[in-house]
C-alpha cells in the first residue's frame, strides 16, 4: 500500500440509532461490520467472532457486530477509507497499515525485532506506545482500541529450502504494499513482488513469485500448500495486529459501551494469542497432511545481521526511534 494521509473531517455524521424522547436519549444502539481480506478458517476469524460476542453480552444487546471474512466488504485500504470517513467498521489494525497514518507504528513490524512474541507486551504497556496512540488519535480519524492479538509467526513457503541468507538470493517472494515488507526481502537479496492476499495464491501457482511468506494458520487458510511444499520456518516477523475504529464515532459513545469496545478488544486479543500458539502445532499436522516438508534448521542469526539495515531505511521515523524501541524491550 503507498503511503496514504487521510484528512480529518469537518464533521462527522454519525450513523448510530438514537431514540430521543422529549429531548433525553433512552436507548442507542450501535451495529458495526468487522471485515477482514483473510479466510474463515484462521483464527484472527474465530477471535473476531469472540470479540463480536463480548460486545453484545458486555453491552446487554446495545452494540451489534457481525464479522465477514475473505474481503468480502473490500480491500484493507477501501475499509480504512470508510474508517476514516466515519463508517461504523471495526478494521483489523496492523501496524505496517498503521505507519500510513503515522510512521512511527512501521517499527513494530520490524524484522527480527522480538526475541519472542511475549516480548510485545512491554512495547504496548510502555509511556512510549500510549503517547503513540495518543497521537494517532490527534493527528487522524483512527481510535486504536487494542494491539494484543499475535498473529503468528511468518515463515517462508515455496518449492525451495531456504536455510540461509543465500538461499533468498534472486528469490521472488510475495510482499503485501508495504515498505517493511519490500526492505526486508530486498536486504536479505530476495526480489518482492507486491501482490494483494487474496491474489496471493494465484501467483504463487502460476509462477508469478517463487514464494510467499505468512504465519501457518495463513497459508493453510489460504490453500498455498497446493503450489508449494517446502515451509522454511524464518521467522522473520513476529506479527502483532489489533482493532481500530473512527475516533470520532468512539468519542460520540456512552462512556459505558466505550469502556465495552477497549476491555472487549483486549480480552479479544488475549483469547487470539493464546489460539495461535495453541494451534500452531495443529497446522504443521495439517501440512504435513498435504505434502508439506517443515525446514527446523534456518540461520536466524545471520538473517537478523543482514536485516540490521532495513532499521535505518525509514527517515520519516522520529529521532532516537530505534534506540528508544529498543530500551524498551531491554526492560
Amino acid at each position: 500500500m503507498t503511503s496514504t494521509r487521510f484528512a480529518r473531517p469537518a464533521g462527522l455524521a454519525l450513523a448510530a440509532a438514537v431514540t430521543l424522547t422529549a429531548g433525553t436519549a433512552l436507548a442507542q444502539e450501535y451495529t458495526f461490520r468487522i471485515p477482514h481480506v483473510t479466510s474463515a478458517s484462521e483464527p484472527v476469524h474465530e477471535a473476531l467472532e469472540h470479540f463480536a460476542s463480548l460486545l453484545e453480552e458486555r453491552s446487554d444487546g446495545r452494540i451489534e457486530a457481525e464479522v465477514f471474512a475473505g474481503g468480502q466488504l473490500g480491500t484493507n485500504l477501501e475499509m480504512y477509507e470508510q474508517v476514516d470517513l466515519g463508517a461504523q467498521i471495526i478494521i483489523l489494525a496492523d501496524p505496517g497499515y498503521l505507519s500510513d497514518f503515522l510512521p512511527d507504528f512501521g517499527i513494530l513490524n520490524g524484522p527480527y525485532l522480538l526475541d519472542e512474541p511475549g516480548d510485545f507486551q512491554k512495547i504496548v504497556n510502555s509511556d512510549w506506545y500510549a503517547g503513540l496512540v495518543d497521537q494517532l488519535r490527534d493527528d487522524t480519524n483512527l481510535e486504536l482500541l487494542a494491539l494484543n492479538w499475535f498473529f503468528g509467526d511468518r515463515n517462508v513457503i515455496s518449492n525451495q529450502e531456504v536455510r540461509t541468507v543465500d538461499d533468498f538470493d534472486g528469490l521472488s517472494i510475495r510482499v503485501p504494499p508495504n515498505v517493511m515488507w519490500i526492505e526486508t526481502f530486498k536486504a536479505l537479496g530476495a526480489r518482492g513482488e507486491q501482490v494483494a492476499w487474496p491474489e496471493v495464491y494465484g501467483a504463487l501457482a502460476s509462477g508469478v513469485v517463487d514464494a510467499a511468506e505468512a504465519p501457518l494458520g495463513s497459508i493453510y487458510g489460504a490453500s498455498l500448500y497446493e503450489s508449494a511444499k517446502t515451509i522454511s520456518m524464518t521467522g522473520h516477523f513476529y506479527a502483532w495486529i489489533g482493532l481500530a475504529m473512527n475516533d470520532e464515532l468512539f468519542a460520540s459513545m456512552p462512556e459505558d459501551l466505550q469502556d465495552v469496545l477497549r476491555t472487549s478488544a483486549l480480552d479479544a486479543g488475549d483469547f487470539m494469542t493464546n489460539l495461535v500458539q495453541e494451534k500452531q502445532g495443529e497446522f504443521i499436522d495439517m501440512l504435513e497432511a498435504e505434502g508439506v516438508t517443515f525446514v527446523e534448521e534456518v540461520d536466524r542469526a545471520a538473517m537478523r545481521e543482514a536485516t540490521l539495515p532495513v532499521y535505518e531505511a525509514f527517515p520519516a521515523w522520529s529521532d532516537g526511534l530505534v534506540d528508544t524501541v529498543q530500551s524498551i524491550l531491554a526492560e
